[in-house]
């Protein structure tokens, strides 16, 4: 059977350019069924029939309180939910998305090119990956670490970049779960480029892929 994707895309804060790329992208790295929205009322229905959710590049307050209430249902009960780049810089005014996702969007310095380190080679999203990832994108900095209550995956290397703002230890990938559901996150994925690199599509459908319970 496909699986059935959820992709949502709405902005009310700063919007990526590259946000039609992306959802491009999404539907052709694997059999995946997509409904791609930027309506909240699609987030006010039950959200059983898809095997993950992903906030791609959302920004700003997207969600009605009753979408609030389906999305936290969807994934404690089993659902998976996947954010992707500015999907940190999401739902600031709703505390429990925060805790879903493990960190909140803070700053970041310009795009430019840089090196993510893999500490976790054994995840779908990172075993495909180099121990050192060179890769351009915007290294997100985040208000607070969210090692501890997440798996790490990635981290980005601020040696190899100017302006990281949070020292050695900067996670840029992560799971970790929810309830009964799984959640990815990724802060990669700026630009338009990113959804063309084929290490990158591989990363995110590794991450799609977990959270719903799909990895080989």
């Amino acid at each position: 059977m496909t699986a059935r994707l959820l992709v949502y895309t709405r902005t009310t804060a700063y919007r990526h350019d590259s946000i039609p790329d992306a959802v491009a992208a999404v539907r052709t790295l694997a059999e995946y069924d997509v409904d791609h929205t930027e309506d909240p009322a699609a987030l006010e229905t039950p959200l059983d029939g898809y095997a993950a959710v992903v906030f791609l590049s959302t920004s700003g307050e997207v969600l009605t309180p009753a979408g609030r209430e389906r999305l936290a249902a969807y994934v404690e009960s089993g659902g998976g939910f996947v954010g992707v780049h500015a999907a940190t810089c999401t739902e600031y005014d709703w505390p429990y998305y925060g805790d879903l996702l493990g960190a909140r969007f803070d700053r970041h310095p310009a795009y430019q090119p840089g090196k993510a380190v893999i500490e976790d080679p054994g995840h779908p999203a990172t075993r495909h990956l180099p121990g050192v990832w060179d890769f351009t994108d915007e290294w997100y900095d985040f208000r607070a670490n969210p090692r501890g209550r997440v798996r790490v995956l990635a981290v980005a290397d601020e040696t190899s970049y100017d302006g990281g703002g949070m020292g050695a230890n900067h996670p840029l990938v992560w799971c970790r779960e929810q309830g009964a559901g799984r959640v990815f996150y990724t802060a990669l994925g700026h630009a338009s480029e990113a959804y063309l690199d084929p290490d990158f599509r591989a990363h995110l459908r590794g991450g799609i892929d977990w959270s719903a319970r799909l990895e080989k």
